[in-house]
């Protein structure tokens, strides 16, 4: 993570410290892979977004393949312990939700479609 990417904030005690920024996040949380498809749950389209507040509590918003995917609590977990291994990051939630429902002709990057056989 880059000084000119983060958000000087104040930390507990007064000390200034540095909250990273949606983009950071959502680049670490690229190194999350689907383990039955072997890409990155981001470049699937599977994160809907990523919010840090002033206390450094950040939500991460996303979905699963399907609903019946085992992966869930295992991506839930990998995201939670890369995430909060960040500073400025107090605490991480994981939100799955169903709406809207996945579709990787729309939200999967191109290159993850050509992989994936959709165009």
């Amino acid at each position: 993570m880059s000084e000119q990417s983060t958000e000087a904030t104040a930390g507990a005690g007064g000390d200034l410290g540095v909250r990273p920024t949606a983009e950071d996040l959502m680049e670490v949380i690229r190194t999350v892979e689907d383990p039955e498809l072997r890409m990155s749950i981001v470049e699937l389209g599977l994160v809907y977004g990523v919010e840090i507040d002033d206390d450094g509590v950040t939500t991460v918003t996303m979905t699963l393949t399907s609903p019946g995917c085992p992966v869930g609590p295992m991506l839930q977990g990998q995201i939670y312990h890369l995430v909060t291994q960040l500073p400025g990051v107090e605490d991480v939630e994981v939100n799955i939700v169903w709406d809207p429902p996945w579709d990787p002709r729309t939200m999967a990057s191109e290159e993850v479609r050509m992989m994936l056989g959709i165009w």
